[in-house]
This record gives C-alpha cells, structure tokens and sequence, in this order.
C-alpha cells in the first residue's frame, strides 16, 4: 500500500515550501469560524504558530520555516523530501515526523534540543549517528530503512531517556540475536518495534551478553573520564585566556620558539649547546610562569573591581527608583481622590480649578521623576567615571610589568645567542684547524662554510626567537586592550540605553496621566 502510495507522489510534481503553501496550510489546520476569520483578517503570524501539518504535499526541499520559532510539532511525512535542512531555528520542537520520505542521512538536527519524538520511518538510511544534540529523545522510529550493522545499536546508549525504538524492516531485524542484542544494550527500553520488553525478556539478555557489556561500560567509563578531563582542560584553558596569559604556564612559547628553527635546531648539537639550552630553557620558563601566575592574580583584581562596579550600579537604580515609586505611589493616592472629587463637582468654575490643580500636581511630578533621573545620571557617570580611572589604570600596570617580564625573556635571548655564535664561531676556527675531536651531524657541518654562513644561521635563529617573544607580547597587549576599550564602551552605551529607556517610561506614564484627566474634563464640560 505504502509503496503505491509513493509512486503516486513520484508521479506529482514536486512542489516548493514557499508562503503560500504555508500560509494555506496554517489556515487550514488553525482555528475555523469566528476566531479563524479574526486570525484572517488580523493576518497569519506564523511565529504564533505550535502544531503544523505538511504531509503529502510532495515536498522536494525543508524551506522557509524560520519563522516558526515557537512551532513544537511538525509533520512532513510521505513527501519526497532527500535531506534534512531547514529546521535550525525551530529549536521548540518537540515531536517531528520525516517518516515516508527519500532521506538517506540523518543530519540537520543539531540545534532540535528539546525534540522527544523522531520519527524516520521508511526511508533510505543506513547508519544512525548525528543525533548526539537530541539529549531528550524518548521516541526514536527507524524502521523500513536499510540499517544492516548491529553496531548502530551501541551508538543509542548515550540517550538516556530513550523508552521507544522500532527498527523493524531493517536489514538488522532478521538478525537471529536481534531482540535479545538490544535488550541487552540498551536496558532501560521499554517498547522495542512497537512492543513491551517483559522483564523476563531483559534478564535473559543481559545474562547472555554479561561480559561483553561489562566490557563496554568499562571502555565507556574510560571515555567519561576522558571527556571529563578535557572538559576540565578546556575549561581552565578558557580562564587562562581570560587572563590573556593562556599557554604562559610552561614551555610552550619557548618549545614554539624552536619549532619553525630549523638552523637553531641544528646548531643545538654543537658541543656545549645541550648544556647552554637547558639553563636557558630553565630561566625563560620561570619568566613565563611569573608572567602566568601574575596575570591570574590581576584578572582576580579586575574581576572583583568589575563585581563591585556593578553592584554599586545595581544598588544605585534600584534605590532610585523605589524613591520613583514612593513619589507615584503619594501622587497617584492624591490624584485618584481629586478625581473623585471633580466628578462630584457641579460647578464648572470649581470643576475648571481643581483641573488645573492636578494638572499642576502631574508636572509636578514629573519634575521629581525626571529631577531623580538626572541625580541619577550624575551618579552613576561619576561611577562610570571612577570604574573607567580604576579599571584602565589596572590594565595599564598590567601591560607596563608584562613587558617588563617578557623584557626578561629577549634579554636571555640575546645573552643565548652571544654565547651560541662564541661557541659557533669557536667550532669553525677548531673545524678549519682540524682540531675538532666531535662529529658533527652532516646537516650541521654543512653550515660551516665561512663565517659568514655560521653567522647568518646563529642570526636567523635570533630573529625567529625574538619574534615569537614580540609577538606573543604584542597579542597579549592588544588582546587586553582590545578588552577594556571594549568593556568601558559597552558601560557607557548601556548607561545611556537605561537612561532613554527610562525617560520614555516617564514621558509615557505622564502622558497616560494626563490624557486621562482631559478626558474627564472634556467629558464633564459636554454633560
């Protein structure tokens, strides 16, 4: 049946999912009579919509669903659809049927983090992978594909919510150990092919691959740790890099310094070399370490002087604007009785006089309201003001006493290269008079030619050395820089937003205010 079913969609043309198409069909499945005509006439929004229904409409392509942000169903079976795409911002979605399709991959589904039901049933696909995003997946129908490896199964164990599996129709199904191999594999299953797994069932299974699943919960226990570990790695990287000092915490800039050296390379097999290296090794690493230690120790610094900022803003506003409120809560108290007090009113003359009295009572207010938000203002820009000296004068000393580290490290890159061209120089003299008693690697002898060679490699060396050295001051100074320029910046714009954004808040509640009382004057004049 299904089969004829889809040569009948082969025979149609395929369509395109454009904004008609979407269109129709949200109107079709929304709500019907008076409200549908209201949601017609008001016009469709689609980022309203939660549920949608697509299927047999022969669609060749996923397109044009972004703007279903909010859309937690979507149903696109029995089309003709070949690749997963298009769903990226549909990250709501909880339930997606592809089944009835032309898909061979799974694919783009990444950001679908909520998703609970898949559905790809009778498709093309022969491996099951890429649904690592989809931590919530409950529901999981795979069957009428061509799956053939048993080993598809073992990828499944990282979901843990999995309950729900049919792989039925696929080349595994036929399997002799089929039911058994998955029960066993994934114990916490409770429907396989659309049938419950008694615990009898479960209990055989595992007894008949006891070993073979201890052995994978070993190896994956090993991989955990190993996750763990770089996790922890990563994110002690990422604190380091908020420093600005990652990768100072040892050898790195040094080994980096040699690893694009092939002359320096060389010329450490000269005798007296290895010696020479490794003290200087020593001493550049300890700088390094400084370097590391110290700019942990100021991004603490600049890390509780921003935590104190912040607090002190946060304190600011909120104390200002439970004065806002007290001021608007006195008035409108006041204004609701004088109100009253003009719709009791029966003389105009009165009625005119108490009008301008709360007339006076509103600008009045909002005169305190605004007198606020400039104290206001002027408070946090001398706030602001201070932040910014503190904050730029912390960076400042910061830069100033790293170059004067890193000052270290090209000053025992210059007394290294004086003591390596002495040592160069003393080994072309003893090569010329022969009296060289150590062999030399061929590509090391090659160097001394002249003088003038052995010279030029000892300089070339030098040079590469005191670039990584300038270079890595120079990314580290502009990084930091880069980020208080930045930081204040963004302070500064933020201020200003929050001082708009207030100002608007006051206009517009004077504003409704006052719109009220001329409407209850215009009211009482006509009666």
């Amino acid at each position: 049946m299904w089969e004829k079913m889809n040569r009948l969609c082969d025979l149609m043309e395929p369509r395109v999912m454009d904004d008609d198409m979407l269109k129709l069909a949200v109107g079709e499945q929304g709500p019907q009579e008076e409200a549908g005509q209201l949601a017609k006439q008001e016009g469709i929004v689609f980022k309203d919509v939660l549920s949608l229904q697509l299927d047999f409409q022969n669609i060749l392509r996923i397109d044009n669903l972004w703007q279903f942000e909010n859309l937690r169903k979507l149903q696109l079976d029995n089309n003709i659809i070949e690749k997963i795409e298009g769903l990226e911002n549909l990250t709501h979605l909880v339930w997606l049927d592809l089944s009835f399709n032309n898909i061979e991959t799974i694919e783009g589904l990444d950001t679908l983090v909520n998703l609970e039901d898949l559905s790809l049933f009778n498709n093309r696909i022969s491996k099951i992978d890429s649904l690592d995003a989809l931590v919530k997946l409950q529901v999981l129908s795979l069957g009428n594909n061509q799956i053939d490896d048993m080993m598809n199964i073992i990828y499944l164990r990282r979901f843990k919510c999995l309950r729900t599996l049919s792989l039925s129709g696929n080349p595994i199904s036929e399997a002799e150990d089929y039911k058994m191999f998955i029960c066993a594999y994934l114990p916490d299953l409770v429907y396989l092919d659309f049938r419950h797994i008694d615990d009898h069932t479960k209990e055989l299974a595992k007894a008949k691959h006891q070993y073979s699943i201890d052995e994978l919960k070993h190896q994956e226990n090993l991989m955990q740790v190993r996750l763990e570990d770089e996790q922890a790695r990563q994110e002690e990287l990422e604190k380091h890099k908020t420093a600005f000092v990652e990768h100072l915490n040892g050898s790195f800039l040094f080994d980096s310094m040699y690893a694009e050296d092939s002359e320096g390379n060389k010329l450490s097999y000269l005798p007296g070399v290895s010696e020479l290296l490794e003290a200087y090794k020593d001493k550049f690493v300890i700088i390094c370490v400084n370097i590391f230690e110290y700019g942990l120790k100021q991004q603490e610094k600049r890390k509780i002087e921003l935590d104190t900022f912040s607090e002190c803003v946060h304190e600011a506003i909120q104390e200002n604007q439970e004065q806002g409120k007290c001021k608007i809560a006195q008035f409108e108290e006041k204004h609701l009785s004088s109100l009253s007090a003009i719709r009791e009113e029966s003389e105009l003359p009165n009625i005119e006089k108490k009008i301008l009295e709360c007339s006076a009572d509103i600008s009045e207010l909002f005169n305190e309201l605004m007198m606020l938000e400039m104290q206001l203002v002027e408070q946090l820009e001398e706030t602001i003001n201070m932040f910014e000296r503190n904050i730029v004068d912390m960076v400042g000393l910061f830069i100033k006493n790293v170059r004067s580290l890193m000052a270290q490290c090209r000053d025992l890159e210059n007394h290294h290269h004086e003591k390596l061209l002495e040592i160069s120089i003393s080994t072309l003299e003893k090569i010329v008079k022969g009296d060289l008693d150590e062999d030399l690697p061929d590509d090391l002898r090659a160097l001394f030619v002249d003088k003038d060679t052995i010279v030029n490699a000892v300089g070339a060396s030098h040079d590469i050395h005191l670039l990584k050295i300038d270079s890595r001051e120079g990314e580290l100074v502009t990084r930091i820089d880069s980020w208080c320029t930045h930081l204040v910046d963004k302070i500064h714009k933020d201020e200003i937003m929050r001082n708009r954004k207030r100002v608007k808040e006051i206009n517009q509640y004077i504003d409704h205010t006052q719109s009220e009382l001329d409407n209850l004057e215009y009211g009482d004049i006509l009666d």
